[in-house]
């Protein structure tokens, strides 16, 4: 064409049209080429040549040069009339061109006689191999689909499997569809997924054609595509020099050996029989125009084309009055035709688009334009971007609608306007599809890896300060400790390719990181409560159990691909650091270990300590500790060893972390599978845990009694007070009882009955003395808050049962004092923590039992003080009638040694020997004491010392006999 003056080509897509505009603008400029197809329109005043869709070829331009392409597409059941017209009638002034199939040739000669034909054989070879799944389809393939819902079930698929792929159908607008091919061409993705459409001319780089299906629905039914259709299709794979294959994938049957056989080597059936439709229209009404589009073809090989969709809104508008009044005229009859000529591009229903023709008719018939503000209604209600990819395409195709509306000569006021208008809709819409499409489509993640592992070359991966990987680029995970965490946006198809990808990028990261690691301070890393290791905020192992209970192992989290060297190196420096950890919150126990003038048996009981991780019930140890001398106990001490009344602990080891620490190791070795997490630091007393194992209170160091555990140093101090109350006779609680374990009266008497005391709960009349009530009438005032006043319940001074305001001291910081004593009856002082008789903690009241008593320090924990007796005022001048001005009543309760059943409804609990609830006879004392005359975990019997009976008088005794006389003087 470019070798004459003047040339027109018609081209059987919009699409194919742009492409060959663009080439030959690149050659001549855009000053001398046109195109004109139905929804665009480009002509400059100077045209020399143009570039149309076959439907927008001018008529008698008289141009030296004129071609059809495609020109098989005669027989098409939907368009051939249109391109057999143009081969009867269509001609250049110095040569006219139909480029198309052999098959052609018969139909050609014989319309046509004197016709010349050229023969182009194809330059390389096509071949088919046959079927092939998706999964495996090579890069630089096409994969054909005849439906959009088909099309995107297989570039759903391909995007999961292969990263993504590029979409081409028909219904794209060229900017979309260029768009997309741009993408596929320049190598962002490897696949292509189209409709039949890229059978039309376009030129692609694609080396294999897959066919998805071998039949498609051509607007009335499905049937089977022909072998030339297939081969126009196929015809895409190679090109040029470069040989191509094709094939069939999914659900679609292996090609015959005899279709195959056709396609390669291009023989196909010569087509007989054309479509064709009038050209000679009769414009004098209606009818004759139905008439004359109605004629069938003289010539044989000529068949008359079914009814198209212009045919039948002519005949819908036909019948409409108001469109029968106006149509009364040649001019206004062909104005009609051309309405009706506007494609149904919405494809909503047949009536929906002739009322839409009715009214564009109405508009041009009255006023001879359409109006801009009823267009601008119409482009403005779809100029709108947001939605998914359905929702796009539809307002793609109204907007079709309007740009072929606007592209027509004398049919809008500003011509040029409204091209612009319609336009700028499609390119916005165009562009916002184009990302649709691009989102759902492609993942150029997978996308860059598959390309850059497939090229074998060496990935450059980044990790950021938060642990965020990117390898090329992409963002692909994260690295948690020397654990890759892939990303969980992917489809899991999409797994094992990122995965690959990224470790393989991140081989070097891990070697950084190791070094980085071990030589990190010890402060970064950290253990949690259930044995696990920390490096920040990433798992970098965990703790499994050892041979020994302080010597315990490290297991690393290490992907296999870092390699040995890593794990290695990151075992070795997180064994160091629980070693170290172990040395150091657990230095008085290892010191106690490694203690060589421990001999006989302080050094048995050192390493039953030891075993204990520094804290064991008394009552396990009762016999040990009976058979230690005050030498043995003495040498023991000196490493911080409280010999309790309930417990025998090291005091350092109840700290807070010792506490976390000793809990793990503890369940290590227990081998249990959720370890009991460590109580908050602070607190006295804490709820007991039904479900928690047997001893996790003791390694926590508490002591179960009743409903809540206490702290076993603060429980010593608690025994250190009982001792000095009457346990026979009985006694009430006092303030600083209820200070130091931070409780209620009434959950101090659950607590002494854990710890095996009888709690008697009584009322009485809270009373406030006379004589403080003589001094409100004496002075008119109300007695001072601090006042002392006497304490009913204890018939004791009320400064007793107040605990001082001085500043807690720490409960951790627990101190020894030298043994408490008490007079024997011989006179003659005698240890506490005698040899000659047994001791446990539940078997013994406290009132008779001392070990050694804590220095004195402040009460540490603040809890409700005992009841105070409520101020009564007397009016002024006025004496009371009686002792007691003001009555109430209050609660009390009396405590005394030994078991007895308690309320209704209140069952024994673990750590205190208490009978069992509602009148169950006594059973066997549970775990961590023992019951009077009962068997405990591991303890003997044990009774409550009964009274020292009266020594009897030696009579020949001097001494003894100036007693008697004392006696009896009295």
């Amino acid at each position: 064409m470019l070798a004459h003056r003047t040339g027109v080509i018609g081209l059987p897509l919009r699409l194919l049209a742009r492409e060959v505009y663009d080439r030959i603008v690149a050659a001549r400029g855009p000053s001398v080429v046109a195109l004109v197809t139905g929804e665009e329109r480009i002509v400059p005043p100077r045209t020399q040549y143009w570039v149309c869709t076959v439907e927008a070829m001018p008529e008698g331009m008289g141009c030296d040069f004129l071609a059809v392409d495609e020109i098989q597409l005669c027989a098409d059941p939907e368009r051939g009339h249109v391109f057999t017209d143009r081969l009867l009638r269509a001609r250049g002034l110095h040569e006219t061109l139909f480029l198309g199939s052999d098959t052609m040739r018969g139909a050609i000669r014989e319309l046509i006689p004197g016709a010349q034909f050229m023969q182009r054989d194809r330059m390389s070879d096509l071949t088919y191999s046959g079927p092939k799944k998706i999964s495996r389809m090579r890069p630089r393939s096409a994969i054909v689909g005849f439906s959009v819902e088909n099309v995107y079930a297989i570039a759903e698929l391909i995007r999961r499997q292969k990263g993504g792929a590029a979409v081409v159908m028909g219904a794209l607008s060229p900017r979309t569809r260029n768009a997309q091919v741009e993408m596929y061409q320049n190598g962002e993705v490897d696949f292509l997924v189209a409709t039949d459409a890229i059978g039309m001319g376009l030129n692609l780089d694609v080396d294999h054609v897959a066919f998805s299906a071998l039949s498609k629905f051509d607007g009335r039914r499905m049937r089977m595509l022909a072998p030339n259709e297939l081969a126009q299709i196929a015809g895409r794979a190679g090109r040029g020099m470069k040989d191509g294959t094709f094939g069939v994938t999914g659900e679609a049957a292996p090609l015959t050996e005899d279709v195959a056989r056709a396609i390669m080597d291009h023989r196909f059936t010569p087509q007989k029989k054309l479509v064709w439709r009038n050209s000679a229209l009769q414009f004098g009404s209606t009818e004759r125009l139905i008439a004359s589009l109605e004629v069938s073809p003289e010539h044989e090989m000529l068949v008359r084309a079914r009814e198209a969709d212009d045919l039948g809104a002519l005949r819908a508008l036909s019948q409409v009055p108001e469109i029968m009044a106006r149509c009364t005229d040649g001019p206004s009859v062909r104005l009609l035709w051309d309405v009706c000529r506007i494609p149904d591009f919405r494809g909503i229903s047949h009536a929906e688009h002739a009322g839409l023709l009715e009214a564009i008719f109405n508009f041009l018939h009255e006023r001879g334009q359409i109006p801009d503000d009823w267009l601008a209604r119409q482009i403005k209600r779809i100029d709108r971007t947001d939605g998914d990819i359905d929702a796009l395409s539809k307002r793609l195709a109204f907007i079709r609608t309007w740009t072929y509306v606007a592209q027509r000569r004398g049919w809008t006021g500003d011509e040029s306007h409204w091209r612009d208008a319609a336009r700028s809709v499609e390119d916005r819409l165009s562009d916002a599809l184009h990302e649709r499409l691009t989102q759902r489509f492609v993942d150029r993640r997978t996308s860059v890896l598959l390309r850059r592992l497939g090229q074998k070359e060496a990935m450059v991966a980044d990790v950021s300060n938060t642990g965020e990987v990117t390898v090329e680029g992409e963002f692909v995970g994260r690295l948690e400790g020397f654990r890759f965490s892939q990303d969980k946006g992917g489809a899991p198809a999409e797994t094992k390719t990122i995965k690959t990808a990224a470790l393989q990028a991140l081989v070097p990261q891990f070697h950084l990181r190791a070094d980085r690691f071990y030589n990190a301070p010890d402060t970064e890393i950290d253990f949690t409560e259930q044995g696990g290791l920390m490096w920040g905020k990433d798992a970098v192992g965990k703790l499994v159990a050892g041979a020994d209970l302080l010597k315990p192992q490290v297991e690393v989290f290490v992907d296999d691909i870092a390699g040995p060297d890593v794990a290695q190196k990151v075992q070795r420096r997180l064994q160091h650091f629980i070693d170290r950890k172990i040395a150091s919150l657990f230095e008085p126990l290892m010191n106690l270990s490694r203690d060589e003038t421990l001999t006989g048996l302080a050094r048995g009981f050192a390493f039953r300590m030891v075993e204990a991780l520094g804290v064991i019930p008394r009552a396990e140890v009762a016999e040990d500790v009976k058979a230690l001398d005050q030498d043995a106990r003495g040498a023991l001490r000196k490493h911080g060893i409280r010999f309790g009344q309930f417990t025998i602990f090291l005091p350092l080891l109840l700290k807070p972390a010792p506490t976390r620490l000793r809990l793990v190791l503890w369940s290590l070795g227990k081998g249990l599978g959720e370890f009991p997490e460590a109580p908050p630091p602070g607190l006295v007393t804490i709820p007991v845990d039904p479900a928690a194992p047997a001893g996790a209170d003791t390694m926590s160091g508490y002591r179960i009694a009743g409903e809540r555990a206490i702290r076993i140093d603060m429980l010593e101090r608690l025994a250190d007070m009982l001792r000095a109350e009457n346990s026979r006779a009985g006694f009430e609680a006092k303030a600083d009882m209820l200070s130091i374990t931070g409780m209620t009266l009434d959950q101090f008497a659950d607590l002494m009955q854990g710890l095996g005391y009888r709690a008697e709960k009584g009322e009485r009349e809270k009373v406030k003395p006379a004589d403080a009530a003589v001094a409100e009438a004496t002075d008119g005032a109300p007695a001072a808050p601090d006042m002392p006043v006497m304490d009913v319940g204890s018939a004791e001074p009320a400064e007793r049962l107040t605990t001082e305001s001085a500043e807690p001291a720490d409960p951790l910081a627990v101190t020894e004092a030298e043994p408490a004593t008490q007079p024997p009856s011989d006179g003659v002082p005698e240890p506490a923590e005698s040899t000659e008789r047994p001791l446990t903690a539940d078997a013994v009241p406290p009132a008779l039992v001392a070990d050694e008593a804590p220095a004195d320090t402040a009460a540490r924990d603040s809890g409700p003080a005992v009841d105070e007796v409520p101020s009564h005022e007397t009016p002024p001048g006025t004496a009371p009638d009686s002792e007691v001005s003001a009555q109430e009543t209050e609660v009390f309760y009396t405590f005394t040694w030994g078991r007895a059943n308690r309320g209704a409804g209140q069952g024994a609990r673990r750590g205190g020997n208490r009978p069992q609830g509602k009148g169950k006879p006594q059973g066997k004392g549970k775990r961590g004491g023992s019951r009077p005359g009962g068997k405990g975990d591991g303890a003997q019997k044990y009774s409550a010392r009964p009274p020292k009976p009266e020594k009897k008088i030696d009579p020949d005794n001097p001494f003894a006999a100036a007693l008697m006389g004392l006696k009896d003087s009295k």
